[in-house]
């Protein structure tokens, strides 16, 4: 299994509920992040490049276990910035596990090794790593030399205390989808649990804004990557979703699926778009105007977003709307290889080179930005 069963029932059950409460709107994931700062400057990431002041602020515990019990959604991620650089994330991540909530910490891993003894290995708590790929893809990605060779680090000693491990994996235009699956080799022969897969969304913010892939170019990309799969190969996300990925299934946004809350409130629209603020859940589902979001709705900023903070709980949703939804999720479950020629034969065309480091964005090896 790619997770443990009791959190794939206390999933379903958890749909179902809301299902039966005739419930439209309700949330899966509550993307929770404590903090803003990072000790990384990724090219492709716009959440760092707030002013000092913003970045010098975070949730206190009590306000991040108030805003999951507001949310309610049985998962939650906490992405950032990078969480283990809050003073209090083991007494945040305590308090979650204590909630019994499921729990995905996202960190680049620079100082997983260093934080390991704030946390408890529990079946509730999972590192998600941040790993883009093999090691020059990675390093690139996050303007980084030696930053493959850190995170493998880093998950080598989680697993080694007994913790769960995941990796979280952003793919952008110019990606090697023959080095993607040699990627995934390397990490289930390290040992994760599983692996989550995503298209790079372009930030507004983001340094850099040529790489970001569109939906054609994504769905050529997923197919070439996801078809022919070996049996090893496991992923933390539904099926569902990387069928549709892989332009099998067509699905439309579901942005309170994987709400937000920050150092400013509930995020309107979703986790990539800042379009104002709420005080409470309940006010971010009644009066964000939802109808102005998705590649359905026009809205340029969403045009090519195929990501899984809007489009996994679309799938999830489904999986559990119908009959037809369900049984198309047990057999994508059963059903893993897919296998395609024509995606084989994507494998074979030439790849673009991974380009060179932004000048703009390094950072040295004390982990501070270097302009």
């Amino acid at each position: 299994m790619s997770v443990p069963v009791s959190q794939m029932w206390t999933t379903a059950s958890y749909v179902l509920r809301q299902r039966l409460a005739g419930r439209k709107q309700y949330p899966l994931v509550l993307m929770l992040e404590p903090l803003f700062r990072c000790n990384l400057a990724c090219a492709g990431c716009g959440k760092i490049q707030y002013p000092a002041h913003v970045l010098k602020r975070q949730l206190a515990p009590e306000e991040c276990f108030q805003a999951v019990e507001e949310c309610g959604a049985p998962t939650v991620a906490i992405p950032g910035g990078e969480p283990l650089m809050h003073p209090q994330i083991g007494e945040i991540v305590e308090g979650l596990i204590a909630r019994k909530k499921y729990i995905y910490l996202c960190t680049n891993a620079l100082l997983l090794e260093e934080k390991l003894p704030l946390f408890k290995p529990s079946k509730y708590f999972s590192f998600s790593v941040h790993v883009d790929g093999e090691r020059e893809h990675h390093d690139f990605s996050v303007c980084r030399e030696g930053g493959y060779e850190i995170a493998v680090r880093g998950i080598r000693a989680a697993l080694g205390r007994g913790f769960r491990v995941t990796t979280n994996t952003t793919l952008f235009d110019g990606a090697d989808p023959n080095s993607v699956r040699r990627f995934f080799d390397e990490m289930m022969e390290i040992g994760v649990e599983s692996m989550m897969l995503s298209p790079g969304y372009s930030y507004d913010k983001a340094p850099d804004q040529q790489h970001f892939l569109g939906r054609a170019r994504t769905r050529r990309l997923f197919r070439a990557i996801l078809s022919n799969r070996r049996p090893s190969w496991k992923f933390n996300m539904s099926p569902l979703f990387g069928e549709f990925l892989m332009g099998r299934r067509n699905f439309a946004c579901t942005p309170w699926g994987m709400p937000t809350y920050n150092v400013f409130g509930w995020q309107k629209p979703c986790y990539l778009l800042q379009d104002g603020y709420a005080d409470t859940f309940a006010e971010l589902i009644a009066e964000t105007e939802w109808s102005k979001y998705g590649t359905e709705s026009g809205n340029p900023k969403c045009a090519n977003c195929m990501v899984h903070s809007g489009y996994e709980a679309s799938s999830v949703m489904y999986g559990f709307g119908s009959l037809r939804g369900f049984f198309a999720m047990a057999k994508a479950y059963v059903f893993t290889r897919y296998k395609d020629d024509y995606a084989k034969a994507l494998l074979n065309e030439p790849v673009k080179p991974v380009h060179s480091y932004n000048p703009l964005v390094q950072i040295n090896p004390a982990g501070e930005t270097q302009a």
